[in-house]
């Protein structure tokens, strides 16, 4: 369908827990269509809906010439966990070693309202907890180390994209406390 801007940290769109999807008419067709497009076109593993501005549970992957999309997502994660590098489109060019569930069962429904369950593990484990993440207002460096998030929020500041909001709208401006932290900010 058609290709849509990323939108990037700082993004309020990015931290709130999306909505369920209720109706499985062409409108969603239409979202699942455009997230595939701007994913492949990105280029990325995978992408959510509120990555695009569409706060709804809805989200796609391509993972070892697999195109897949699942809406209202639930998952059942394995207890073994896998360490590995993870990066994010709304994080242009940044990667870090990021702790997943070794492998995870998948259950949601399809865009025609069918109920799917996918099994998967290492790459397709994680792009599937990466991009349930999304849904629910966490994002990649929520998971990271203490140390590495420091470094990541780091590398965010000094990025040129930071402050953009992705969109065609104003810059999204991060505010500071203007009182102690305390040691706690970043």
């Amino acid at each position: 369908m058609s290709i849509q801007p990323i939108r990037l940290f700082g993004d309020p769109v990015l931290l709130s827990p999306a909505a369920a999807v209720i109706d499985f008419d062409k409108e969603l067709r239409n979202l699942v269509s455009d997230l595939t497009d701007t994913m492949h076109d990105a280029p990325g593993a995978g992408l959510a809906a509120p990555q695009i501005g569409v706060s709804l549970r809805v989200f796609v992957w391509d993972i070892d010439e697999t195109v897949g999309h699942l809406i209202n997502p639930s998952l059942d994660l394995s207890s073994e966990n896998q360490e590995g590098e993870e990066g994010c489109l709304s994080f242009p060019e940044m990667r870090y070693e990021t702790p997943r569930a070794l492998s995870v069962v998948a259950k949601g429904w399809n865009m025609f309202g069918d109920p799917i369950t996918i099994e998967g593990s290492q790459l397709l484990a994680r792009a599937l907890q990466h991009e349930t993440d999304h849904l629910d207002g966490i994002l990649f460096i929520d998971r990271l180390s203490v140390k590495d998030r420091k470094l990541a929020m780091k590398e965010i500041r000094e990025s040129q994209w930071f402050g953009l909001s992705g969109s065609d709208g104003p810059a999204i401006e991060i505010k500071v406390s203007p009182h102690a932290t305390y040691g706690k900010n970043l």
